[in-house]
C-alpha cells in the first residue's frame, strides 16, 4: 500500500528496528509477525517518576501504549484519569486515530512514543493542579460530534 503522499507503511520489523537502535526508546521487545510489542522507560522531568511503559503495534492497526509501573490509577487517588481508553490497563489516548495526526508511515520512536512522554508530564501536572493542561480531544469531551484538524467532523468512534 502506498498513500497518497507517496509514503508507505513502514512494517512491524521496521519499527522494532528504529525502536531498538533509537536513542529516545531505551527498552527492549519482541517482535513477531505483522507486530511487536516494547517496553521502555520514560521519566518526562529530572524530577519526575521513573515510568514503564508497554507500546503494542500490529500491522493494520493502531499503536496502543500502556503505562506498566506505577499504578497511575492509585496514584489518581479515585480521580477518573484524564485522556485514556480505559484504566485497566491503563492505556493512553495520544491522538485522534481517524484525524490522520499517526499515520503507519510514522515511525514509533519519532511520534507515539514521545507523545506518550509528553501525556506522562501533563499526568504529572494534573495530579498537582487536578486540571488537565494537555489539551486534545477525547470521546468524553463531547455528546455527539466535535470539530477536528482541517474541518472534519469527529463522533467517538473515530478514538478506536
Amino acid at each position: 500500500m502506498i498513500f497518497e503522499d507517496g509514503h508507505r507503511p513502514l512494517t512491524a520489523a521496521q519499527q522494532f528496528n528504529l525502536l531498538k537502535h533509537s536513542v529516545v526508546t531505551n527498552g527492549y521487545g519482541e517482535l513477531s509477525p505483522g507486530q511487536l510489542q516494547w517496553r521502555f522507560v520514560a521519566q518526562p522531568t529530572s524530577l519526575s517518576r521513573v515510568y514503564e511503559l508497554e507500546l503494542d503495534f500490529r500491522q493494520g492497526s493502531r499503536p496502543r501504549v500502556f503505562v506498566m509501573d506505577p499504578d497511575v490509577v492509585s496514584l489518581a487517588g479515585g480521580r477518573r484519569l484524564p485522556h485514556v481508553y480505559r484504566e485497566d490497563p491503563v492505556e493512553l489516548c495520544l491522538y485522534v486515530p481517524r484525524a490522520r495526526q499517526w499515520a503507519p508511515w510514522m515511525p514509533l520512536d519519532r511520534s507515539v512514543v514521545p507523545w506518550a512522554v509528553l501525556w506522562l508530564y501533563y499526568f504529572e501536572d494534573w495530579l498537582a493542579t487536578d486540571e488537565w493542561h494537555g489539551g486534545g480531544l477525547h470521546p468524553a469531551d463531547f455528546s455527539r460530534r466535535a470539530l477536528g484538524r482541517e474541518g472534519v467532523a469527529l463522533v467517538a468512534e473515530d478514538f478506536q
